[in-house]
């Protein structure tokens, strides 16, 4: 789950960040007001669900308050990647002596979270960044965190001494802190600016739940659908499987994320796949169904690859759930299926009865090809 920016500050302040004054407006009037109140030039941030690499809201900045109204009436009227701009944060402007660019993120090759500064923006691709001598890494111990004294080395690295390597180096510190507080996959700083009294400031902010932890902080929890902007994957969040939604025609339903990918990878060849979905363990009759009608909702469709495979996962039952929506949805187009595994022959005999073509063989391009011949295409 990705945050907005106004809501990263408020969690960063209360690790002790220091974050510019500033607040959040959702009428062009109030933005003027808050520019008023601050009594100096301002900078008014469209509000978006984004990261760093991923698109961003326009940003502007205003000499009085008229001038914030304005802008704000403005981007009230935009949208950025498919987001419809309804807040705006309206911030004092910092005159930055240096800007600091910092990211955290999971690495999973060296099972810790990767922490990376720099003076210039990261690059998108973090394993580019940091073959670059510009760029200030370390990875932090799980269970101990960042210490003092590996924050302070990435300070020096960047070129601080002294007082300024100290402050700089308990930001960076007090960011890790969130990003452990809150469960995060990603956070930043992008910029964290010195000011010209030597001290540091979030001119920008940015992180991302895990939505595994979502859990244990409920009033994100409970927004979390609502920030899913794909009425689809919304309804797949719900059933409690991964959706995303593509531009193809064939629907694609697989137990497993690995398996998933390959799927749609091989799908891509000749076709366009419509989504990707995996479903996970433990599946049942009713969550295949749910999935089922959830993937026939896209319009167009042509056509559905199952690709089951019978590890910890029922797949007999999961055949039950879609020969239930086949035969109560009289369901038109062509269903193709791969089941593998622990009660494959049950499971062929329940989807074959249901009008499902079953393939038998382990190789999945053999599946997908019988799928484009049923489609005569």
């Amino acid at each position: 789950m990705i945050l907005y920016e106004y809501e990263v500050k408020r969690l960063f302040r209360e690790q002790g960040i220091s974050v510019p004054r500033g607040e959040v407006a959702k009428t062009s009037s109030e933005a003027a007001e808050i520019a008023r109140k601050l009594g100096r030039p301002v900078t008014v941030k469209a509000q978006i669900l984004t990261l760093p690499g991923m698109g961003a809201g326009e940003a502007q900045t205003a000499g009085f308050h008229e001038e914030a109204g304005r802008i704000a009436e403005g981007f009230l009227k935009k949208s950025y990647d498919r987001q419809k701009v309804t807040e705006l944060l309206v911030e004092e402007i910092l005159s930055p002596q240096k800007e600091i660019h910092a990211a955290i993120r999971v690495d999973g090759a060296a099972g810790s979270p990767l922490v990376m500064a720099s003076l210039q923006p990261l690059s998108e691709r973090d394993e580019i960044a940091l073959a670059s001598a510009r760029v200030a890494s370390a990875h932090a111990d799980p269970f101990l965190g960042l210490k003092s004294h590996e924050a302070r080395k990435m300070a020096k690295a960047l070129g601080f001494s002294g007082e300024g390597a100290v402050k700089l180096a308990d930001q960076i510190q007090r960011l890790y802190k969130a990003f452990a507080k809150w469960n995060a996959l990603n956070a930043g700083f992008n910029p964290l600016v010195m000011t010209p009294d030597g001290n540091f400031i979030a001119a920008g902010a940015f992180l991302e739940l895990d939505d595994s932890a979502l859990f244990r902080f409920p009033e994100f929890r409970d927004l979390s659908l609502s920030r899913i902007l794909d009425p689809l994957a919304r309804e797949g969040k719900t059933i409690g499987v991964t959706y995303v939604g593509l531009e193809g025609d064939i629907g694609v339903i697989c137990t497993g994320a690995g398996i998933g990918m390959a799927t749609v990878d091989l799908i891509s060849k000749k076709r366009r796949p419509a989504n990707f979905l995996e479903t996970g363990g433990g599946i049942t009759e009713k969550q295949m169904a749910d999935v089922m009608r959830l993937v026939l909702k896209k319009p167009g469709l042509e056509g559905v690859f199952l690709n089951m495979y019978g590890g910890i996962n029922p797949i007999h039952e999961g055949a039950k759930g879609v020969v239930k929506v086949i035969q109560e949805d009289r369901v038109t187009i062509p269903v193709v299926a791969k089941a593998i595994g622990n009660f494959q022959e049950e499971t062929w005999k329940i989807l074959e009865e249901g009008g499902v073509t079953v393939i038998k063989t382990i190789p999945t391009d053999q599946a997908v090809e019988e799928l484009f011949a049923r489609l005569g295409k």
